[in-house]
């Protein structure tokens, strides 16, 4: 009996340290491996805003809609700009007019010399002038109205998505106001919140394994830089001009999280992008204990 004690004893004991060992292991994974679950799907958003202004006559685009770069967006009214460019055209063929005139006098007046005061050639030369100064003004007109028209067509700068389309036939389209938005289809990215306690075992060019919430699939990429600077709550000022500090608690702090860029390698197919997607990542360093290689099974209890 002593030894089917002995043997249950030790068989207890051995589970407990297996258990223990276990706990242990799950702890430092949490705890030291680089992997967090606050990450965010980015991308480039562009905003369209009419260098013109003017009634949008013509919308060639919907919501959500895929555009290549150079696709129509939409039109400005363009009768005004095309009445514009006529009256500059009109005016510049009459300053050229004016110029070739002003030439000819100019060189009869040189042909005769001493036959005539040489008040008459200034007078010829700085009229000359003034006409040549009015021709290139009226050469430059012609040119700002014909870009002001050129801008009546807005075309996307990007391939990607139109999102959050409000503009309709009919609405005003005011110089400088955003009224349509392009996300650059291929400027995604993964911001991942490490916290504070993680990035001694983070390096740039290290694998990443990205793990989106409403996909299966993992993608792939890899640490292209990582955050150094975040806000400091404490450095806001209040009404007065005062310092808020936040209260803390003796023995407890909270780390910090820091933002890491992680570049995309490999977007499985069926996997559709959104920026503001939720994601896990898991930073797959080969200088990592092997422990840590385990932490995506365990992103998934957690």
């Amino acid at each position: 009996m002593s030894v089917v004690k002995c043997l249950k004893a030790s068989a207890t004991l051995a589970l407990g340290l297996v258990a223990l060992a276990l706990c242990m292991q799950l702890w430092r994974a949490y705890v030291l491996a680089p992997w967090t679950r606050d990450g965010r799907v980015s991308a480039q958003v562009i905003r369209i805003a009419p260098e013109v202004s003017g009634q949008v006559e013509h919308l060639a685009v919907a919501d959500n809609q895929w555009v290549s770069k150079g696709d129509l967006l939409y039109r400005i009214d363009q009768r005004d700009y095309l009445l514009a460019q006529r009256q500059r055209a009109a005016e510049l063929a009459e300053a050229q007019s004016v110029f070739e005139q002003r030439n000819e006098q100019f060189k009869r007046r040189t042909r005769l010399g001493d036959a005539i005061a040489r008040e008459e050639i200034d007078n010829a030369a700085r009229a000359l002038n003034v006409a040549k100064a009015r021709l290139d003004a009226a050469q430059g007109q012609l040119a700002r109205a014909r870009l002001d028209l050129e801008r009546t067509t807005l075309r996307s700068p990007v391939d990607g998505y139109v999102t959050q389309l409000r503009l309709q036939p009919g609405d005003y389209a005011a110089h400088g106001d955003t009224n349509l938005f392009v996300v650059d289809g291929h400027s995604f990215w993964v911001t991942g919140y490490f916290e504070e306690t993680k990035l001694s075992n983070i390096r740039e060019g290290a694998p990443a394994a990205i793990k989106l919430m409403g996909f299966s699939p993992l993608l792939k990429g890899h640490v292209a830089s990582i955050g150094r600077g975040i806000a400091d709550g404490n450095e806001l000022r209040n009404d007065s001009g005062l310092p808020q500090v936040s209260p803390t608690f003796s023995w407890i702090r909270l780390a910090q999280r820091v933002p890491v860029r992680i570049e995309l390698d490999n977007v499985p197919a069926g996997v559709e992008l959104a920026a503001g997607m939720t994601a896990s990542i898991e930073i797959v360093d080969a200088q990592s204990p092997s422990h840590w290689r385990f932490t995506h099974w365990l992103q998934g209890f957690m």
